[in-house]
């Protein structure tokens, strides 16, 4: 029987990390998939970092980043550049994830060219379609034209019932981000960021950058960190600061020069992951972290008002807290002084699965296409 080919398709650092596992798992079953990886470049160094440290070379790269390109232009740029590759690869199969841009617009390519769409993560809902801005509708879209789902929750499936799609075409998998912690943290890790943090200071990682908490809700969460960090002596502030012009600004404008806040460059997922397993708990507006965090027995104060990943705070190891300055405040103190609260949010159970996604994936894949003895064949 011919090998299933599989297109990987994916363009930002966030998705080129839960990605990576799947590439590297449908290289490892090379006998059953022939594997095409396509990467858009939405995101361009900050994406290299990820393909360097999974060593993933791209068979196709279509460098689209452009400073301050507009979302239209975007989808565009990725629409008119995939046709021609789809049309000499003829996949099988194109897998996307998530929710950027990339994923929707690659879908779309997809689906003109009626190739079978598989979406990774697929069913995350706040059911409000500017928050998160694009990235709610470009999931919802992306699921809409999408042929397999793989869901990481029995939420995110629920989800997806509730909206008509088919049941035997939703596999709950798990996240393919547990599936990347499990490669990428070490307990012997060392970065020279950690040199500057004294042994008896307590390090809070933070991470904001979404479109939607630009300009004022940032100035105001920026505001109250560097207040909690100058009445709290013992704690210390690393914040790798996003790429984005506006945020880099602001950033150095309320956070620079403080001896214990620490504003340094992006960091690959590797370094990331392992700040992250040392941090005393976290506070962002990324989604990721909201998955990886369970994991590594974090706490994490999530800047936003909306979660698509509900089953964090449920589970208890999420607080939504949003950006007004007076939850903010409240809830970064509750962490740092009450002890009981932090050991909840610390030992909670992590909902978001067991590492062995992305074989979960490749069965599910094999089933559609009628092939026997992939992986574990679970799905049989």
């Amino acid at each position: 029987m011919r090998k299933i080919k599989v297109m990987t398709i994916f363009g930002t650092r966030p998705e080129a990390i839960k990605m990576a596992p799947v590439v590297c798992k449908l290289k490892e079953y090379n006998d059953d998939f022939d594997e095409v990886t396509v990467v858009t470049a939405q995101h361009r160094e900050m994406l290299d970092q990820v393909l360097k440290i999974f060593k993933i070379n791209p068979d196709y790269d279509l460098n689209i980043m452009k400073q301050r390109q507009t979302l239209d232009e975007l989808t565009s740029n990725v629409l008119l550049h995939l046709g021609n590759i789809l049309n000499k690869e003829s996949p099988d199969i194109v897998l996307v994830h998530g929710d950027t841009t990339t994923t929707f617009a690659a879908s779309v390519a997809a689906f003109y060219h009626k190739i079978t769409i598989g979406h990774v993560e697929a069913g995350l809902r706040t059911w409000d379609k500017y928050s998160p801005f694009p990235e709610e509708m470009n999931r919802q879209m992306t699921d809409t034209l999408s042929d397999l789902y793989f869901a990481p929750t029995e939420e995110s499936e629920m989800n997806l019932l509730k909206e008509n799609h088919a049941q035997n075409k939703i596999f709950v998998t798990g996240n393919t981000a547990i599936d990347a912690l499990k490669e990428t943290v070490n307990e012997n890790y060392h970065h020279k960021i950690m040199d500057l943090i004294a042994p008896n200071k307590r390090m809070i990682l933070v991470t904001m950058h979404r479109r939607e908490n630009q300009g004022k809700p940032m100035c105001q969460v920026f505001q109250v960190v560097r207040d909690v960090v100058d009445r709290y002596d013992d704690i210390e502030v690393i914040y790798p600061v996003h790429l984005n012009p506006a945020v880099q600004k602001v950033a150095n404008e309320i956070l620079g020069n403080h001896p214990r806040i620490h504003l340094i460059e992006p960091l690959d997922v590797v370094d990331f992951h392992n700040l992250a397993a040392r941090s005393y708990f976290i506070m962002t507006d990324s989604g990721g972290i909201q998955e990886e965090a369970p994991s590594l027995g974090k706490p994490v104060l999530v800047l936003r008002n909306t979660t698509e990943r509900p089953e964090g705070v449920k589970a208890g190891t999420l607080r939504l807290i949003g950006t007004e300055p007076s939850s903010v405040r409240k809830w970064m103190i509750n962490l740092l002084t009450d002890s009981n609260e932090y050991q909840r949010m610390a030992e909670a159970r992590n909902p978001y699965g067991d590492g062995e996604a992305s074989r979960r994936i490749l069965d599910a894949i094999a089933f559609k296409f009628g092939k026997k003895g992939v992986a574990q064949n679970r799905f049989e």
